[in-house]
């Protein structure tokens, strides 16, 4: 997909590990300029030199500090293009566990509140460059799964802004898409997979034979950011290895 999106300025958050670095890493390769934000701000830096992008330390549940890198960006390089809202976390556990609430209310705050705070303070310049925005769900936006009533709520949450905000910002030429990845090798379910039932559970689902990778997730996600998809707008797209299919 080179040049698909030539000198256009994407904003990617989580993007030092996992689906975001390989968002990060695809979107460069298409062209873009890509800013690196994570709140692990040394794996953000490597990251932005491996690519050619710039890096920022950036925790979207803080909103102050979340606005005030929307303004260094308008400031330093112009307005944004592309926003790419990656940011999560999972936190497994049973809904009568003893930190039940504090799980929930920490997933909640990045994975939804967050991507809410980076969203509105990047509005005003996506509705500038008619740009595009791609919110990275689950597919347990679409079911859920045991022991993650917190994030399948979150992800399910992450599907329905992703419409509302498609309605909302269609009148400034604003695309708004979102991607639900199946399982990824990532490090953020990398204790998951070492276990065998969980592994197992999902050979059997997966028609394609094998887990994703973080460049299957990217690969969508340049597409969807580029004008390819200029008449697609309010799509969770499922990238799952055809597991929703059963």
């Amino acid at each position: 997909m080179t040049g698909l999106l030539q000198n256009k300025l994407a904003l990617v958050t989580g993007a030092a590990s996992g689906i975001g670095a390989g968002i990060a890493q695809a979107m460069a390769s298409a062209g873009a300029k890509v800013i690196v934000a994570d709140v692990n701000a040394a794996a953000a830096t490597a990251m932005a030199e491996r690519i050619g992008g710039t890096a920022y330390t950036l925790d979207v549940t803080d909103r102050a500090a979340v606005d005030a890198l929307a303004a260094t960006l308008r400031a330093d390089f112009g307005p944004i293009d592309i926003l790419v809202n990656n940011a999560g976390i999972i936190r497994r556990g049973k809904v009568d566990d003893a930190d039940a609430r504090a799980a929930w209310d920490a997933t909640m705050a990045v994975n939804l509140d967050g991507m809410f705070n980076v969203t509105t303070a990047f509005m005003a310049q996506l509705k500038e460059t008619k740009g595009a925005i791609v919110n990275i769900g689950s597919v347990q936006s679409f079911v859920a799964a045991p022991n993650s009533a917190a994030y399948t709520t979150s992800k399910g949450g992450v599907r329905a802004l992703t419409k509302a905000l498609a309605i909302e910002l269609s009148p400034h030429g604003v695309r708004v898409n979102a991607i639900g990845p199946g399982l990824i090798a990532t490090p953020l379910n990398e204790k998951a997979r070492q276990n065998p039932d969980y592994m197992a559970h999902f050979a059997t689902r997966i028609p394609l034979g094998r887990i994703g990778t973080p460049d299957d997730v990217a690969q969508p996600a340049v597409f969807l950011a580029s004008d390819m998809a200029r008449w697609i707008t309010g799509v969770t797209l499922p990238v799952d290895g055809g597991f929703l299919s059963y």
